[in-house]
């Protein structure tokens, strides 16, 4: 794949690597341009299974909304941060579940909103909306959103993969904070994130993509677990990725030291708002 195959939107600054196509690069996608397979070769340097862990998140992502879906009813879902259209987007695991479900993607990055937009196109159940997890107001305030999902309903808000993009200055508790309280009881918070719990692959794994990207900051698990803002955990609550069944909770699982370094660099959760 050269970068001239790939159609790029107006004003796309080819020489800075992006969140979404680095994360297409490690996941072995093809919308991706030079600069972003650098980065993913930096995310390697720092970390050897770096793809492994991309791939680790996104397992994460379909296993969590086949809960929402399935065992928890969620027929609404809002994706903030979805990223590029891969193999298995939220839409196509939600409809496998469920046809009627609707799910709203937000991104920020122009060139997500015009994949998505080639990808969608004609569908009934799923739309793209450009606007930044940063501005939580604005989002809410949208109204494709607000005209697409029924706000009196239940919801569940996805951030996979985002708040470790957030800085402590830019307050990521008020900002779930303000989405979650747009919606009433029984919606959703799926979230991962990345711990730190003093592990060097940790640190490797938040460097990379400091070095690269610009953010991506490690967390102690007390405050992962503050995310989810005092709401009932969802059986096995917050737990590494190669542990978390949400929908099998009792099901057997290595200890956690039986886990591969790598294995231990990401973690997920969801919480019900009651």
């Amino acid at each position: 794949m050269h970068d001239d195959d790939i159609e790029l939107p107006p004003g796309t600054d080819t020489t800075v690597p992006a969140t979404a196509r680095v994360y297409d690069a490690l996941l072995g996608g093809s919308t991706n341009l030079a600069v972003d397979r650098v980065a993913a070769d930096v995310f390697a340097q720092h970390i050897p299974q770096a793809r492994e862990c991309a791939k680790l998140n996104r397992s994460a992502l379909i296993r969590g909304v086949e809960y929402l879906v399935r065992a928890a009813g969620m027929d609404q879902i809002l994706d903030i941060g979805c990223g590029l259209p891969t193999a298995q987007n939220t839409h196509q695991v939600a409809a496998g579940l469920n046809p009627d479900a609707k799910v709203v993607y937000v991104d920020h990055d122009p060139m997500v909103i015009a994949h998505a937009n080639t990808l969608l196109a004609g569908s009934e159940t799923a739309i793209v909306v450009e606007a930044d997890l940063t501005d939580p107001d604005y989002i809410l305030s949208r109204t494709e959103i607000r005209a697409f999902l029924d706000f009196d309903r239940p919801i569940a808000l996805l951030l996979v993969g985002m708040i470790m993009q957030i800085s402590d200055e830019q307050r990521p508790n008020d900002i779930i904070a303000a989405l979650m309280g747009a919606m009433p009881k029984g919606s959703h918070l799926l979230l991962t994130s990345w711990p730190d719990t003093g592990e060097p692959e940790q640190a490797a794994l938040s460097a990379a993509c400091i070095e690269t990207l610009g953010n991506g900051w490690m967390r102690p698990v007390p405050v992962l677990e503050s995310h989810f803002l005092g709401m009932e955990m969802v059986a096995p609550g917050l737990e590494y990725i190669p542990r978390w069944f949400p929908e099998d909770p009792a099901r057997p699982v290595r200890e956690v030291d039986e886990l591969e370094p790598y294995e231990r660099t990401q973690m997920a959760g969801i919480a019900r708002k009651t």
